[in-house]
């Protein structure tokens, strides 16, 4: 994955960046508040020798930066906090004014500096006297010679002891911006782990690498699409009927030189819209005057009849046990040539009956009879009539609930078309996120034309149900189509 998949993620999981800068922020002013406050005495020495004891100046210079280094560690001696203590009560222990001194020398120069760290601002200052007169005292002893003559190294103080106003802990700007930094980080490398961990199909380039197939269609996510599902009325002008109406182009020219003209449409899951997608796609191709006949062969939950206002107590199975001519049982929707085959009485085996020779000899028929035959079929990965009925047609459509379905999911859905020879038209992702500027330029680009709904609709957006026409102008209808 490259940066920006991984910026993707990051976005795609926002909130998680959000909630962990926000813990951060919070941690670190909690210890910032709880934190007592510290104040900083320090004192500095210049290290010198006399010029009669040591003659070279370069030899001498770096004599007295190896004494500072010791001199640094002397600083921190048992010896000298022990001196420090009995000097001054200042109400700690050698090993605590031990710990609380730092030193800190610069390169290339002869100072030397003490700090002294203390939560009570006068007891720091103190300490620092104290350890200054001290180690001036202590070095003088250690550095004169056994004959009493005058020790080769001089010991100043330049600068202090003071002790600074205002505490150098802890700073809350610094606290701040470093926990929200820490947060920062942490929560992009959370929304990393959780994008990577994540297996839901995201977005159309991952369709595309499982199904290995092109994508068709990307229809964008509507909060209105549940109530009116179909692309009729006020709904045929918005972003989402303009995405079926490019998969419609995309649908007929996928492959020029073998057209399909039996699509089955099918999904891996239950509830990823193949069923809205069939009849949408359905519309679309009628509305470009295309002779479209769509079949509800989804036997074990039919919602075809449902969506467009028809009655689907006789249809498909009735067709096929031989009961009624399917003529009879074909019913025309709206003022479009849309002809609809409803699934009809709930068969105890859909499978067989879908598999049946009486199922292929009808597809033949069928396909004399429309330009285009859209099949709604069953979730392949529930039970096998979807793969009984993609067998039988010229190709399939998957369709793909973006963040709902896994991509193992889907690969296994792929797997079962192509197991069984079953071309795989394409796919289409279902209910994506649109970015706002696509939005934004079909909004700006769309014309809207006042016009009435192709057929009337109730409040949910289904088509309401009209009065059924004779069964003998179903009977001219297909009889006129295979012409």
């Amino acid at each position: 994955m490259d940066v920006l998949g991984y910026l993707r993620l990051v976005r795609r999981h926002w909130w998680i960046v959000l909630v962990t800068v926000m813990i951060a922020l919070g941690a670190a002013a909690l210890v910032t508040v709880r934190t007592a406050p510290r104040y900083e005495a320090s004192v500095t020495f210049f290290v010198t020798t006399p010029s009669q004891g040591v003659t070279d100046a370069y030899q001498g210079s770096l004599f007295l930066q190896q004494r500072v280094k010791s001199y640094g560690d002397l600083l921190t001696s048992d010896r000298l906090a022990q001196s420090v203590v009995a000097e001054a009560p200042l109400g700690l222990t050698a090993d605590q004014v031990q710990r609380r001194i730092t030193t800190s020398t610069e390169a290339g120069t002869v100072l030397l500096k003490a700090t002294v760290t203390d939560t009570d601002q006068t007891r720091a200052l103190k300490t620092t006297e104290t350890l200054s007169a001290k180690f001036v005292e202590l070095v003088q002893k250690v550095e004169t010679p056994p004959d009493g003559k005058a020790p080769p190294i001089k010991l100043e103080v330049v600068s202090g002891p003071r002790v600074t106003s205002s505490p150098v802990s802890p700073q809350p700007v610094r606290n701040l911006v470093i926990g929200g930094l820490l947060g920062l980080l942490l929560g992009a490398g959370l929304a990393v782990l959780r994008g990577l961990a994540d297996v839901r199909m995201r977005d159309a380039a991952a369709l595309q690498r499982v199904t290995g197939s092109p994508l068709l269609g990307e229809i964008p996510f509507e909060s209105g699409a549940k109530a009116a599902p179909l692309i009729v009325g006020e709904a045929a002008n918005s972003p989402r009927a303009e995405a079926v109406r490019k998969l419609r182009t995309n649908l007929r020219f996928v492959d020029v030189h073998e057209p399909a003209r039996v699509i089955a449409v099918t999904s891996a899951l239950q509830g990823e819209g193949k069923t809205t997608m069939a009849c949408n796609t359905a519309i679309a191709l009628a509305e470009a005057g295309w002779r479209v006949l769509l079949i509800d062969a989804d036997l074990r939950r039919p919602k075809v009849g449902d969506y467009l206002g028809l009655d689907g107590g006789v249809g498909l199975t009735d067709v096929l046990v031989g009961d009624v001519q399917v003529g009879d049982v074909v019913q025309r929707w709206g003022d479009k040539s849309l002809l609809v085959l409803p699934s009809g009485a709930t068969p105890p085996n859909p499978s067989e009956l879908l598999g049946s020779k009486a199922m292929a000899d009808l597809l033949v028929a069928l396909r004399e009879s429309a330009d285009i035959v859209i099949i709604d079929t069953a979730p392949l990965l529930a039970v096998t009539d979807g793969v009984v009925v993609a067998v039988q047609a010229d190709g399939a459509l998957l369709v793909t609930q973006q963040g709902r379905t896994s991509r193992s999911q889907v690969a296994a859905a792929a797997h079962a078309l192509h197991s069984v020879s079953v071309r795989l038209l394409g796919c289409v992702l279902n209910m994506a996120k649109v970015a706002k500027a696509d939005a934004y330029q079909y909004e700006a680009y769309k014309v809207v034309v006042p016009a009435a709904p192709s057929v009337p609709t109730d409040r949910a957006g289904v088509a309401r149900r009209g009065e059924p026409a004779a069964v003998g102008d179903h009977t001219q209808e297909l009889t006129r189509l295979s012409r």
